[in-house]
């Protein structure tokens, strides 16, 4: 099992935590801006991905 310091699990979850702000960009905000009319499925996916992976972040940080 690997063990993290504090700093590095602080790190850890502000990483987690930008990922899952691109990848909601690139799944939800993309919808808007590609071409033809947007489909419901990757704008659910990326704001279940964005969850899942914001509580992630925050609980590799110690704050949840």
């Amino acid at each position: 099992m690997i063990r993290f310091s504090s700093r590095q699990r602080v790190a850890l979850g502000e990483t987690l935590r930008e990922l899952a702000n691109f990848a909601a960009a690139a799944l939800v905000f993309g919808q808007f801006v590609g071409q033809g009319s947007p489909s419901w499925s990757p704008f659910i996916a990326g704001i279940v991905f964005w969850l899942a992976v914001v509580w992630l972040g925050l609980l590799m940080e110690g704050n949840y």
